[in-house]
């Protein structure tokens, strides 16, 4: 499995996972993402936030959010 650098984080009672595909590849699945979200066997978060490159000339970045079910 490959590793993953990310950043957790918490606020206003949820727990936040925060992943830079900038400077690394990432190519997770709904059930990657479903078992990452797991609190017992993976890192244990409510969202997901994928920081990304900007798909527009102008815009700094750009980003996805999952919920702990892969959606």
């Amino acid at each position: 499995m490959k590793k993953i650098k990310f950043t957790k984080m918490d606020g206003a009672g949820n727990d936040f996972v925060v992943l830079d595909g900038i400077r690394q590849k990432i190519e997770l699945n709904r059930n990657q993402i479903s078992h990452l979200s797991n609190r017992k066997t993976g890192i244990g978060f409510d969202q997901l936030l994928l920081v990304e490159r900007s798909r527009t000339p102008n815009i700094d970045f750009y980003y996805r959010i999952y919920n702990s079910d892969g959606n």
